[in-house]
């Protein structure tokens, strides 16, 4: 969905208006101030960004004001803004800034230490922050400027299918991609996520994700700009900073990723838990069961939402969407969910009266969208676009099933999908189960290689504090649970401190499928003829595990 508003018109559409805009720690601005830092950066770019050279910066930041205000000017002088990943590395990290053509890298003191030793010819350095001296004696004379005087100073045209963010997929294997996000279809999402939500001029967003990821720029910002909201913003997310920045910012919506509502639900429970002024967070894979727990602790409803970070495919919660399912096909898409070997439609999911999903191996496929879709390519990787565009589909790379009403379920990645004695299961499917056991805080499902054929489950569980692993309570928890498949049961269970996770919160499974069973946390296993009897697998199980493997060819498998 791409619009006829531009990003920079939103910007410019703050200039008058003195109400709050921003906040972070003790700053406060007001929408005009925001728009006046903006149109000072974005005439200060003018000058940086060299003429003939992509239009690009890069922004290696927490989430500072800087970070939303350099995006703003951006979008004002027709240039485009690449997150850059704290989180990443050396030769890595320099790898995403010249990959994405940074001619100007804005950063902070607390990351130059990162960029000790790279080699980064043609970038030039910005360093921000209101302790340093250099870069307020470099705005100065710039400000006053207004935002269509900056705007015309770069020589730039600013049309919607101008491009705006260049931002990096948080997949955990092989080069990150860098999506490509148009002034329009920034615009057009902020304001569907405005009408959908009903945002208030009077709302408070607050970001605690990173806003080098797309969910805070297009969830959490862009409505907030689009509906002349204000934004609160928390430097790195913090759990036990979330409740006290709600009450601080009288914060009414929020948006989250990956783990981040189970460490939420991990704090400790307090009276005052319900005394804040939030009535709505959006996001993706909390799980029905953290999702209702979130609700009936903190009285606020998440929203589990679906949109392909590219752009390609998009899932709407409507009234009557059943437990367990996102919605449907957002107005405009034409989803199906398809068996990706053959193309063709998967069958209506069947459940028992229990809720179980009864034809997983038949109903579980890819979700690709068949219609019209504003995916606007990765830059610079012919090959990922064609692999995402295929036969004149979008293909998501995520994984659904679809019941006869049409409502669409989430049942994770393609690469989370495994293969047990021939059927197809869904990691996402099985977590939902396991999060249901009272002392679990944290579940991950993945794939470790059979020794013969195919996959074996694998699970690691982080628990509740003060909780040890109970294995014969767990496996009577296993036995009860009506909607487990046989194929379902981890036969391996590995026990975490803390779920690894990426940068935006999302399980890091490459890692942990990696490690498989042999790392250095306690697992527990179920020995070949046992259902749900678990105990402590030893190193003497290993040695025999490996020996198997290597009987069968297959111990090269493990290292994948």
């Amino acid at each position: 969905m791409t619009g006829d508003t531009t990003v920079a018109e939103l910007v410019q559409r703050q200039w008058g208006d003195h109400r709050t805009g921003l906040r972070h720690e003790d700053l406060v601005l007001s929408h005009h101030q925001v728009a006046s830092g903006a149109a000072a950066r974005a005439a200060l770019l003018a000058d940086l960004l060299p003429r003939g050279a992509e239009p690009h910066l890069g922004i290696l930041l927490d989430n500072t004001p800087e970070f939303p205000l350099w995006i703003s000017a951006a979008a004002l002088a027709g240039a485009a803004v690449a997150g850059i990943n704290p989180t990443r590395r050396g030769a890595e990290l320099a790898r995403d800034i010249l990959h994405t053509d940074c001619r100007v890298l804005v950063t902070e003191r607390a990351h130059l230490p990162l960029l000790d030793g790279l080699e980064l010819p043609g970038v030039r350095l910005l360093v921000t922050g209101p302790d340093n001296p250099d870069y307020a004696a470099l705005l100065a004379p710039y400000e006053g400027a207004k935002p269509g005087e900056a705007a015309a100073l770069s020589g730039r045209p600013v049309r919607p299918d101008s491009r705006l963010l260049l931002y990096f997929t948080s997949g955990s294997t092989g080069a990150p991609k860098a999506a490509i996000c148009s002034q329009g279809r920034l615009a057009a999402a902020g304001a569907s996520l405005v009408a959908h939500f009903g945002v208030r001029q009077d709302d408070v967003h607050y970001i605690c994700m990173p806003m080098f990821h797309g969910n805070a720029v297009i969830a959490d910002w862009a409505p907030a700009l689009a509906a002349g909201a204000s934004v609160a913003l928390r430097r790195r997310f913090s759990a036990s900073g979330f409740l006290p920045d709600v009450r601080e910012y009288g914060a009414t919506y929020f948006t989250y990723v990956g783990r981040a509502v189970q460490y939420l639900l991990a704090t400790p429970r307090r009276d005052d838990d319900r005394a804040h002024s939030l009535r709505l967070g959006f996001g993706t894979e909390a799980g029905a069961v953290d999702a209702a727990r979130f609700e009936e602790r903190f009285g606020v409803r998440l929203v589990e939402g679906y949109g392909s970070s590219e752009g390609g495919a998009a899932v709407q919660r409507t009234p009557g969407t059943p437990r367990g399912a996102v919605g449907r096909a957002a107005p405009g898409d034409d989803l199906a969910v398809v068996d990706p070997s053959t193309g063709e439609e998967c069958e209506a999911a069947r459940f028992s009266a229990e809720g179980r999903l009864l034809n997983g191996d038949r109903a579980i496929g890819e979700l690709v969208n068949r219609g019209r879709n504003p995916f606007e390519g990765y830059w610079r990787n012919p090959e990922a676009d064609a692999a995402r565009v295929r036969g004149g589909w979008y293909w998501t790379g995520d994984l659904f099933f679809r019941d006869a009403d049409g409502f669409l379920y989430f049942a994770g990645r393609t690469d989370d999908r495994l293969r047990v004695d021939s059927e197809n299961l869904a990691a996402a499917v099985i977590e939902n189960i396991l999060a249901r056991w009272d002392a679990a805080a944290g579940v991950a499902v993945y794939a470790v290689p059979d020794p013969v054929a195919g996959d074996q489950v694998m699970s690691a569980l982080a628990l509740r504090d003060d909780t040890a692993f109970d294995a014969a309570a767990f496996g009577a928890f296993l036995a009860a649970q009506s909607d487990l498949g046989t194929k379902m049961a981890p036969r391996f269970v590995r026990i975490v401190r803390r779920l690894p996770v990426t940068a935006t919160n999302k399980i890091h499974r490459a890692a942990l499928r990696r490690e498989s069973f042999r790392c250095s946390d306690p697992v527990w296993w179920r020995p070949a003829g046992e259902a749900t009897h678990y105990r402590l697998l030893t190193g003497e199980d290993v040695a025999a595990l490996l020996r198997e493997y290597e009987t069968h060819d297959r111990a090269s498998l493990l290292d994948r």
